[in-house]
Protein backbone atom coordinates (compact mmCIF):
# COMPACT_ATOMS: atom_id res chain seq x y z
CA UNK A 1 0.00 0.00 0.00
CA UNK A 2 1.23 3.48 -0.87
CA UNK A 3 0.82 6.28 1.66
CA UNK A 4 0.93 9.98 0.99
CA UNK A 5 3.08 12.09 3.26
CA UNK A 6 0.94 15.10 2.30
CA UNK A 7 -2.61 14.68 0.95
CA UNK A 8 -2.27 17.74 -1.31
CA UNK A 9 0.71 18.23 -3.61
CA UNK A 10 1.09 21.57 -5.36
CA UNK A 11 3.72 22.28 -7.99
CA UNK A 12 5.53 25.15 -9.57
CA UNK A 13 5.57 24.73 -13.35
CA UNK A 14 8.67 26.20 -15.00
CA UNK A 15 11.73 24.12 -14.28
CA UNK A 16 9.76 21.77 -12.05
CA UNK A 17 7.13 19.94 -14.10
CA UNK A 18 8.45 20.87 -17.52
CA UNK A 19 11.88 21.86 -18.76
CA UNK A 20 10.97 25.31 -20.00
CA UNK A 21 14.44 26.63 -19.16
CA UNK A 22 15.78 26.57 -22.75
CA UNK A 23 12.54 28.21 -23.92
CA UNK A 24 12.74 30.96 -21.30
CA UNK A 25 16.42 31.65 -21.99
CA UNK A 26 15.80 31.90 -25.73
CA UNK A 27 12.73 34.11 -25.24
CA UNK A 28 14.60 36.56 -23.04
CA UNK A 29 17.59 36.62 -25.38
CA UNK A 30 15.31 37.37 -28.33
CA UNK A 31 13.53 40.18 -26.48
CA UNK A 32 16.74 41.70 -25.11
CA UNK A 33 18.32 41.77 -28.57
CA UNK A 34 15.20 43.05 -30.35
CA UNK A 35 14.68 45.96 -27.98
CA UNK A 36 18.31 46.79 -27.36
CA UNK A 37 18.27 46.07 -23.64
CA UNK A 38 21.42 45.57 -21.61
CA UNK A 39 22.85 42.12 -22.37
CA UNK A 40 22.41 39.40 -19.73
CA UNK A 41 24.19 36.08 -19.48
CA UNK A 42 22.40 32.79 -18.85
CA UNK A 43 23.12 32.79 -15.12
CA UNK A 44 21.49 36.20 -14.77
CA UNK A 45 18.43 35.19 -16.79
CA UNK A 46 18.09 32.00 -14.77
CA UNK A 47 17.91 34.11 -11.61
CA UNK A 48 14.83 35.84 -13.06
CA UNK A 49 12.83 32.62 -13.33
CA UNK A 50 10.01 32.50 -10.81
CA UNK A 51 9.34 36.23 -11.08
CA UNK A 52 6.51 37.56 -13.22
CA UNK A 53 7.04 39.08 -16.65
CA UNK A 54 5.55 42.44 -15.59
CA UNK A 55 8.00 42.66 -12.72
CA UNK A 56 11.00 41.68 -14.83
CA UNK A 57 10.32 43.89 -17.83
CA UNK A 58 9.42 46.84 -15.62
CA UNK A 59 12.77 46.38 -13.90
CA UNK A 60 14.64 45.99 -17.17
CA UNK A 61 12.99 48.67 -19.29
CA UNK A 62 10.53 50.68 -17.21
CA UNK A 63 6.79 50.50 -16.72
CA UNK A 64 5.93 52.26 -19.99
CA UNK A 65 7.85 49.80 -22.16
CA UNK A 66 7.01 46.68 -20.19
CA UNK A 67 3.70 45.77 -21.96
CA UNK A 68 5.31 45.95 -25.42
CA UNK A 69 8.22 43.78 -24.30
CA UNK A 70 5.92 41.27 -22.63
CA UNK A 71 3.86 40.93 -25.81
CA UNK A 72 6.95 40.43 -27.94
CA UNK A 73 8.41 37.89 -25.50
CA UNK A 74 5.15 35.94 -25.29
CA UNK A 75 4.53 35.93 -29.04
CA UNK A 76 8.04 34.69 -29.82
CA UNK A 77 7.82 32.06 -27.11
CA UNK A 78 4.47 30.74 -28.36
CA UNK A 79 5.92 30.39 -31.86
CA UNK A 80 9.00 28.49 -30.67
CA UNK A 81 7.64 25.98 -28.16
CA UNK A 82 8.32 22.96 -30.34
CA UNK A 83 11.99 23.87 -30.75
CA UNK A 84 12.77 24.51 -27.09
CA UNK A 85 10.29 22.78 -24.72
CA UNK A 86 11.55 19.52 -23.20
CA UNK A 87 9.76 17.01 -20.96
CA UNK A 88 11.37 15.84 -17.73
CA UNK A 89 11.48 12.02 -17.79
CA UNK A 90 9.41 10.43 -15.05
CA UNK A 91 7.25 13.44 -14.16
CA UNK A 92 4.20 12.10 -15.99
CA UNK A 93 4.46 8.75 -14.20
CA UNK A 94 4.90 10.44 -10.83
CA UNK A 95 1.72 12.48 -11.32
CA UNK A 96 -0.20 9.35 -12.29
CA UNK A 97 1.02 7.54 -9.18
CA UNK A 98 0.23 10.48 -6.89
CA UNK A 99 -3.30 10.66 -8.26
CA UNK A 100 -3.72 6.91 -7.86
CA UNK A 101 -2.68 7.23 -4.23
CA UNK A 102 -5.43 9.80 -3.71
CA UNK A 103 -3.40 13.02 -3.79
CA UNK A 104 -5.08 16.26 -4.73
CA UNK A 105 -2.83 17.88 -7.32
CA UNK A 106 -2.46 21.42 -8.60
CA UNK A 107 -0.15 24.14 -9.87
CA UNK A 108 0.68 27.60 -8.59
CA UNK A 109 2.81 29.41 -11.16
CA UNK A 110 4.00 32.92 -11.95
CA UNK A 111 3.41 32.19 -15.66
CA UNK A 112 0.39 33.74 -17.35
CA UNK A 113 -2.59 31.41 -17.70
CA UNK A 114 -2.84 31.04 -21.51
CA UNK A 115 0.87 30.24 -21.74
CA UNK A 116 0.77 27.80 -18.82
CA UNK A 117 -2.24 25.98 -20.25
CA UNK A 118 -0.62 25.72 -23.68
CA UNK A 119 2.66 24.35 -22.32
CA UNK A 120 0.92 21.87 -20.04
CA UNK A 121 -1.04 20.59 -23.02
CA UNK A 122 2.13 20.38 -25.13
CA UNK A 123 3.73 18.22 -22.45
CA UNK A 124 0.59 16.11 -22.01
CA UNK A 125 0.38 16.97 -18.30
CA UNK A 126 -2.87 18.95 -18.26
CA UNK A 127 -5.07 15.92 -17.56
CA UNK A 128 -3.17 15.15 -14.34
CA UNK A 129 -3.36 18.65 -12.90
CA UNK A 130 -6.95 19.90 -12.62
CA UNK A 131 -6.09 23.05 -10.66
CA UNK A 132 -4.05 25.94 -12.03
CA UNK A 133 -3.42 29.20 -10.19
CA UNK A 134 -1.65 31.54 -12.62
CA UNK A 135 -0.14 35.02 -12.56
CA UNK A 136 -3.47 36.74 -13.19
CA UNK A 137 -5.18 35.13 -10.21
CA UNK A 138 -3.46 37.00 -7.37
CA UNK A 139 -2.17 40.56 -6.90
CA UNK A 140 0.94 39.29 -5.10
CA UNK A 141 3.39 36.69 -6.34
CA UNK A 142 6.03 34.32 -5.02
CA UNK A 143 7.69 34.46 -2.55
CA UNK A 144 4.43 35.94 -1.25
CA UNK A 145 2.08 33.26 0.05
CA UNK A 146 -0.95 34.43 -1.96
CA UNK A 147 -0.72 32.08 -5.00
CA UNK A 148 -0.18 29.01 -2.83
CA UNK A 149 -2.94 29.92 -0.41
CA UNK A 150 -5.34 30.45 -3.30
CA UNK A 151 -4.42 27.04 -4.71
CA UNK A 152 -5.06 25.42 -1.32
CA UNK A 153 -8.38 27.23 -0.95
CA UNK A 154 -9.56 26.26 -4.42
CA UNK A 155 -8.62 22.64 -3.93
CA UNK A 156 -10.22 22.58 -0.49
CA UNK A 157 -7.09 21.87 1.52
CA UNK A 158 -5.64 23.14 4.77
CA UNK A 159 -2.22 24.69 3.98
CA UNK A 160 -0.72 22.55 6.74
CA UNK A 161 -1.71 19.47 4.72
CA UNK A 162 0.00 20.72 1.56
CA UNK A 163 3.47 20.45 0.12
CA UNK A 164 4.73 22.78 -2.60
CA UNK A 165 7.38 21.54 -5.02
CA UNK A 166 9.53 24.01 -6.93
CA UNK A 167 12.95 24.70 -8.38
CA UNK A 168 13.54 28.26 -7.16
CA UNK A 169 14.31 30.00 -3.89
CA UNK A 170 11.08 32.00 -4.29
CA UNK A 171 9.16 28.70 -4.39
CA UNK A 172 10.51 27.54 -1.05
CA UNK A 173 10.00 31.02 0.36
CA UNK A 174 6.37 31.01 -0.76
CA UNK A 175 5.80 27.58 0.78
CA UNK A 176 7.26 28.74 4.09
CA UNK A 177 5.19 31.93 4.03
CA UNK A 178 2.03 29.94 3.28
CA UNK A 179 2.56 27.52 6.16
CA UNK A 180 3.20 24.63 3.78
CA UNK A 181 6.02 22.15 3.51
CA UNK A 182 8.36 22.89 0.63
CA UNK A 183 10.50 20.63 -1.51
CA UNK A 184 13.22 22.01 -3.76
CA UNK A 185 14.22 20.28 -7.00
CA UNK A 186 17.63 20.88 -8.54
CA UNK A 187 16.82 20.00 -12.16
CA UNK A 188 15.45 23.48 -12.92
CA UNK A 189 16.83 26.99 -12.65
CA UNK A 190 17.70 27.11 -8.96
CA UNK A 191 21.17 26.64 -7.53
CA UNK A 192 21.40 23.60 -5.20
CA UNK A 193 23.26 25.47 -2.45
CA UNK A 194 20.75 28.32 -2.52
CA UNK A 195 17.85 25.88 -2.30
CA UNK A 196 19.50 23.97 0.52
CA UNK A 197 19.82 27.19 2.53
CA UNK A 198 16.03 27.66 2.59
CA UNK A 199 13.58 26.08 5.05
CA UNK A 200 12.23 22.93 3.39
CA UNK A 201 11.26 19.32 3.82
CA UNK A 202 14.10 18.41 1.51
CA UNK A 203 15.98 19.21 -1.69
CA UNK A 204 16.09 16.48 -4.33
CA UNK A 205 18.16 15.87 -7.45
CA UNK A 206 15.96 13.33 -9.27
CA UNK A 207 12.31 12.51 -9.81
CA UNK A 208 12.89 9.21 -8.01
CA UNK A 209 14.09 11.09 -4.94
CA UNK A 210 11.01 13.32 -5.13
CA UNK A 211 8.81 10.23 -5.34
CA UNK A 212 10.46 8.85 -2.21
CA UNK A 213 9.63 12.03 -0.29
CA UNK A 214 6.04 12.19 -1.48
CA UNK A 215 5.09 8.52 -1.47
CA UNK A 216 5.93 6.18 1.39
Amino acid sequence: MTDLRWPTVLFDFDGTLGNTIPLILASYRHTIERFGLAPADDATILSWIGRTLPDMFTELAGAERAPELMDAYSAWQADNVAAHLVAYPGVDELLVDLAAAGARLGIATSRRRPSAEALLAALGLHEHLPLLVAMEDTPHHKPHAAPLLMAAERIGADPADCVYVGDAVVDLGAAHNAGMAGIGVTWGAGLPDALAAQPSAGVVDTVDQLRALLLA
